[in-house]
């Protein structure tokens, strides 16, 4: 085995780190349980400000097992960190192999907590609870070292309570498997929602209105404490051709006076999958717009407002956003300006770039995309 091989099966990544934590932090946690040969808190490359997460490389594996073995969630800066092998193999991050999803977890499981449940069915080389600003986001993901511990847990705790959750824990699918099985539903529906045909709607008139389309399992028209229609409701057919032929027929028809909307009945999780891959499109399609148009200037005199800034790059091109990030209030020294078209841009780096605005000079760079 060569050194640098090594040294990687000696290497272990330090996620949610306090954005205060230095490398200076982490040796001298580290060194406590063997030979630290380097260490690297993972920083942006414009704003050198922390991504949350680092590697510590060790002079030997068992040291490297040592600390993962007893000082994975300790709180350091006042945050639990989150250690697990360094796995540079993006294959076997991708693949699939040993991953579980798990969904309808209790808000107070943290990753510790999920550790633990799940470490007795084999090795983990990575788990981790999402979050937001809110806390858990209620799913959570556990990467095991062989698809067999990975079978033995969907078999064990699908389906069992865990503070009052019954959890959902299966096969991890990466997006593309994921998009595939929502077309398929698409081209495969049989439910059918119908919304907006007021409140004068019934069960029996909703079935007579699409019974002319296919045969009809059920009918449901959403009601409220009174018993009034909701305006809107469901039909479920026996074939996804009947429901397809009442959706193509009926939707932007006129029923009791209003325009009504006829499609395919999803369920919530399917619904906020189409609007993430949706969000996720326009959001990628803004950064191709910005691509080469969005500069970051640093070294900002304290002085300089957003209104400022703007008026001394406007005679540039047009400029579309200006942002001075500013911290109680005051300004920290540094912000981003947007321009309408990468020549504009250039333009502005090439002319800007070192020129004194109030007492300082300007350092320009093109900001990284996220």
């Amino acid at each position: 085995m060569s050194v640098e091989a090594k040294y990687r099966q000696a290497s272990l990544y330090v996620g949610d780190l306090h954005e205060d934590v230095t490398e200076n932090m982490l040796f001298m946690k580290f060194s406590t349980v063997g030979t630290v040969l380097s260490i690297r808190v993972c920083r942006d490359l414009v704003t050198r400000h922390s991504l949350g997460y680092a590697y510590v490389n060790f002079l030997h594996v068992a040291d490297a097992q040592k600390a993962l073995d007893t000082m994975n969630f300790d709180l350091v800066q006042g945050k639990s960190i989150r250690l697990m092998w360094s796995q540079r193999d993006s294959y076997l991050r991708k693949s699939g192999i040993g991953n579980v999803f798990i969904k309808n977890l209790d808000k107070s499981i943290d990753n510790k907590t999920l550790y633990e449940h799940f470490s007795v069915f084999g090795k983990i080389l990575s788990s981790k609870v999402m979050c937001d600003d809110q806390g858990s986001r209620g799913y959570a993901f556990v990467h095991f070292q062989n698809q067999t511990s990975a079978d033995r847990a969907i078999e064990e705790m699908n389906g069992t309570l865990l503070k009052d959750c019954r959890l959902f824990v299966g096969p991890f699918k990466n997006r593309r498997d994921r998009e595939a099985e929502l077309q398929n539903k698409a081209n495969e529906f049989t439910n059918v929602y119908i919304k907006n045909f007021g409140d004068d709607m019934n069960d029996e008139k909703l079935k007579e209105i699409f019974c002319q389309y296919g045969k009809i399992l059920s009918v449901k028209v959403m009601t409220d404490a009174s018993g009034k229609s909701k305006g809107f409701g469901f039909v479920s057919f026996d074939t996804h051709e009947a429901a397809k032929r009442a959706v193509d027929i009926m939707n932007g028809r006129d029923i009791c006076g209003q325009q009504v909307f006829v499609g395919r009945a999803q369920k919530k999780a399917e619904r906020q999958a189409e609007l993430k891959q949706m969000f996720e499109q326009q959001r990628q399609e803004r950064l191709w717009r910005c691509r080469g148009v969005k500069l970051y200037i640093k070294n900002l005199d304290e002085t300089i407002d957003e209104e400022e800034l703007r008026r001394e790059f406007s005679s540039f091109g047009s400029v579309s956003r200006v942002k001075v990030m500013q911290e109680e209030g005051r300004s920290k020294g540094y912000g981003l300006i947007c321009f309408s078209s990468p020549e504009e841009a250039s333009k502005a780096m090439a002319e800007m770039n070192g020129r004194m605005l109030g007492s300082k000079a300007l350092h320009i760079a093109v900001a990284q995309r996220p």
